[in-house]
């Protein structure tokens, strides 16, 4: 399937064709659209303001979210699963996440209208993302990247100092940074880090949130564009999300995780016949047979504590509002 992916992508690049993409943490279930197919396909994005749909001006609040996190004990077993792995030199940074069953008297739909974020997606009544962490984007024959790593409760007094003086989520940033420099480099030369470990402020439905981030920027090819799936492939999954080394870590966390994440931390995007804007699938809700799903994680290293690491996972279950 990421094949088929790769060829039809290089295609529409090729001939400037616009077009949305949707990619799994898998590799098996791509989809890409045209964009003049995407509505009538029931798939609505809103990146950066890029959209194809008008907003709505008359939203109603979000007027119950509840929450229904996994057990501590079932989250430890799986974290000392991993931890097992790092003592052992297999993995170094993995990325531990689990679903939590969420209850709304919302729709899908409308929690897609009234959240705020930078990347938005609502696909088919299956899964709705409001994601705050950029994949990649491009400019000017340039190529730009945006890991995320770092995730603190602004009411904690301190809390801008305390987050980027904690070691811990120090060294997990700089890990994904020197992965992220790694990964353009497979598709871009001149890689500089142009802005390193600045916060974002993220407002949800319950809480106020920083998060870290840094910019890291590569040079690519001129008329890149007519290998812009093979340009994508190339840099999935992502590291933010997965963990150092890459490929190994990988099978760690799925068998510490013990299901497929699908299109959770895959990626999304559009492609607007000149540039590509892109998204992590963060902050992703899921709907299935068993009601709705909201999945969500956070980076393991040597000195995670499990407390605090279950306790971002449980506060990353939000709806970001304005």
């Amino acid at each position: 399937m990421i094949n088929n992916f790769i060829l039809t992508a290089n295609k529409y690049g090729k001939q400037k064709i616009p077009f949305m993409f949707l990619i799994d943490f898998e590799l098996k279930k791509p989809k890409i659209f045209k964009i003049s197919e995407t509505i009538k396909n029931n798939i609505f994005f809103d990146i950066n303001g890029y959209t194809n749909y008008e907003k709505n001006k008359n939203l109603q609040n979000i007027s119950k979210f509840k929450t229904f996190p996994i057990s501590y004990e079932k989250y430890l077993k799986s974290f000392d699963y991993i931890i097992k792995n790092m003592n052992a030199g297999n993995t170094y940074l993995a990325n531990l996440t689990f679903p939590t069953k969420i209850k709304t008297n919302n729709s899908l739909s409308e929690i897609f209208h009234f959240a705020q974020a930078q990347y938005k997606l609502f696909y088919k009544n299956e899964l709705l993302i409001f994601s705050p962490e950029s994949f990649v984007q491009t400019k000017n024959n340039h190529i730009f990247s945006y890991p995320m790593k770092g995730t603190i409760d602004a009411k904690i007094p301190n809390a801008k100092n305390i987050i980027l003086s904690d070691k811990k989520e120090t060294w997990e940033h700089n890990t994904i940074v020197d992965l992220i420099r790694n990964d353009l480099a497979i598709v871009s030369k001149n890689i500089t880090v142009e802005k390193f470990r600045f916060i974002t402020k993220i407002t949800t439905n319950n809480k106020t949130l920083l998060q870290v981030s840094s910019e890291i920027k590569g040079e690519l090819k001129n008329n890149w564009q007519k290998s812009i799936g093979n340009v994508l492939s190339s840099l999935l999954p992502a590291g933010s999300i997965s963990g150092a080394p890459k490929r190994k870590t990988v099978e760690i966390i799925s068998n510490a995780e013990k299901i497929d994440r699908g299109y959770f931390t895959g990626v999304f995007g559009v492609f607007d016949g000149e540039n590509l804007n892109s998204a992590v699938n963060i902050r992703y809700i899921e709907n299935t047979k068993e009601g709705l799903f909201f999945r969500s994680g956070g980076g393991l290293t040597a000195h995670s504590n499990a407390k605090n690491e279950y306790n971002e996972m449980v506060n990353k279950v939000y709806v970001p509002i304005s």
